[in-house]
């Protein structure tokens, strides 16, 4: 069973488990919350919630878009998590995948009094001291930031990033509800492991924790204009970290045109066809070059300046991309290139993504398929991102684990992708990605490259050479002491306990109610104490309270919906 302790935590937040199970309820997921089990664990004496029926309106929706309404109505966290799950790919249906991906997080701005309060705790002095200039017409209201121009004291122009006041207290409280009801999907929704919820929770922690601290974006800007120093085509705007914190991130203001908006583009004397081309470029220089990646590009992100300037922002949303990750995308697009599954297959095994329950006939058949369906297009007709969405797809099939920064890096190249097409109809991006590939391809097989593997190899063997002699004295130790120890692990019983506690509990009521109706029926036939309407009172006592309980416990069967 699950530990009580894991829940006990988040009764605290008791008011808010309500909200959030009954939002669930009303828009039509009121099957899961029962199969939770949440009135179990809480022990509470009562249901949390009610499970009441879904209106008629919201019936005649998809499951897909109850979700994202659900999502909205629940607030920032969960908006939030909704966006982290539309690019899981290989978690999430692709019926629910459209409309998460329609989720905003535009919100009503808070007051400005709110936000300066903000600004100065964060700061450590009164914004008269810090601006000259403090716009209180927001640029932009998100659900963990708002946005205000501003001029220094010096006279420059400025951005200012601020923190909405106490949304980290309130992003913690929905995490520690999301970590339980984590715990419960595990436990009681059949498949509910294969699907890991517990540490996608964590990635979701870990993620937003990292956008909640301006900081760690203000360095992430200075690493990207630190790698595109070199290149001026690319503008990163400065960050200013006299003025920069935990809460407030201040960056230069950096005016542009919005890299979708081709006819004002063409006013200003840019080439629509050179952007594509220059915007492909610096993204593909971040996946194969640099290692990381914008993770969000799209359109709002990215401005031009005058003379073809590309200008990145908002850097709350980054992948990361190890050599082996890049090995993997290359060998991928080398197979559909070469028209070689066996190439494929070859990199998952290595890469140790394969399983045993993965069928490698049937694998190998729908990669074939799926290679012989871009073969046969001409080159300037692939496009890389919805390919790589299409592999994602048969090895989430095949339920084939795939790294979560490559379902972020084929998100981003469908955003750059639909980009370079609508600024040029006859944009290519796999002319454009094929030199990177190749350049890793060659790298790989390199004499310098192959000596470090080598290298690599042979400390790992030096190392499991020194440890191995004590690790077999010490597990033939423990044997000679009985205390070698086997930790098996039970999956799925839980589920059977509960549902044992609960028939249990009914037989045990049910044989409350037959004793109640035997000894009343007994009472009846004695015609012995107070008598109402000629009846014995105590058998009338005894047969109201067995229609009672009788009547209370046929509700409870047809509200779990089994019989």
């Amino acid at each position: 069973m699950l530990p009580f302790t894991r829940i006990n935590r988040n009764i605290r937040s008791l008011k808010r488990y309500r909200q959030v199970l009954g939002i669930l309820i009303k828009y039509g997921f009121g099957h899961i919350v029962e199969q939770l089990n949440i009135d179990y664990y809480f022990e509470l004496g009562k249901r949390i919630v009610s499970l009441g029926t879904v209106s008629r309106e919201l019936e005649r929706l998809s499951q897909g878009v109850r979700l994202r309404l659900a999502l909205e109505e629940l607030g920032p966290t969960f908006i939030k998590l909704g966006q982290l799950l539309s690019t899981r790919t290989d978690i999430v249906p692709r019926e629910y995948l459209t409309e998460l991906q329609k989720l905003q997080d535009r919100v009503p701005a808070v007051s400005t009094d709110q936000i300066i309060a903000e600004f100065e705790r964060d700061l450590g002095a009164p914004v008269e001291e810090l601006v000259q200039r403090f716009d209180p017409l927001p640029l932009a209201a998100a659900s963990v930031s708002q946005v205000h121009r501003g001029t220094l004291k010096t006279g420059e122009e400025v951005v200012f990033k601020i923190r909405r006041p106490k949304v980290e207290k309130t992003i913690a409280t929905d995490i520690d509800i999301l970590m339980g009801l984590a715990y419960l999907v595990e436990k009681h929704l059949p498949g509910g492991e294969m699907y890991n919820p517990i540490n996608l929770v964590k990635e979701f922690r870990r993620a937003i924790n990292r956008e909640l601290d301006f900081s760690r974006e203000g360095r992430t800007i200075e690493r990207f204009a630190s790698n595109f120093s070199d290149d001026e085509s690319v503008c990163v705007p400065q960050v200013f970290w006299d003025y920069t914190g935990s809460a407030v991130l201040t960056m230069e203001y950096v005016p542009g045109v919005k890299i979708s908006h081709r006819q004002e583009l063409i006013s200003a004397g840019c080439d629509p066809k050179l952007l594509a081309k220059l915007g492909a470029d610096a993204f593909l220089r971040q996946v194969f070059e640099h290692g990381i990646f914008h993770a969000d590009p799209h359109p709002g992100n990215v401005h031009v300046l005058p003379g073809n300037v590309i200008c990145m922002f908002d850097f709350g949303m980054v992948g990361r991309l190890d050599d082996d990750l890049k090995a993997q995308l290359t060998e991928l697009l080398l197979g559909v290139i070469n028209k070689d599954p066996d190439l494929i297959i070859s990199q998952l095994l290595y890469s140790g993504e394969l399983h045993d329950e993965s069928n490698l006939k049937d694998l190998k058949r729908d990669l074939s398929e799926f290679i012989d369906d871009y073969y046969d297009l001409l080159l300037q007709d692939i496009k890389v991102g919805k390919l790589l969405v299409d592999f994602i797809d048969i090895l989430t099939e095949y339920q084939i684990k795939f790294p979560a920064n490559m379902l972020l890096l084929a998100r981003a190249l469908v955003a750059i992708e639909g980009l370079g097409r609508q600024l040029d109809p006859k944009f290519n991006m796999m002319e454009q990605l094929k030199p990177f590939a190749e350049e890793i391809f060659r790298e790989r097989l390199s004499p310098v490259n192959l000596a470090k593997e080598f290298g690599k190899t042979a400390q790992a063997y030096h190392a499991l050479g020194k440890s191995l002699p004590k690790d077999l004295k010490e597990f033939i130790n423990r044997v000679n002491r009985n205390k070698f120890k086997i930790d098996l692990e039970h999956r799925g019983l839980e589920r059977l306990i509960t549902d044992l506690d609960k028939s249990t509990n009914r037989i045990s009521f049910s044989m409350v109610i037959a004793a109640l109706i035997i000894g009343s029926s007994l009472v009846m036939q004695t015609d012995k104490g107070p008598m109402l309407f000629g009846f014995p009172m105590l058998g009338l006592l005894g047969y109201s309270v067995a229609g009672f309980l009788g009547f209370g416990l046929a509700i409870a069967i047809l509200r779990s919906g089994r019989m």
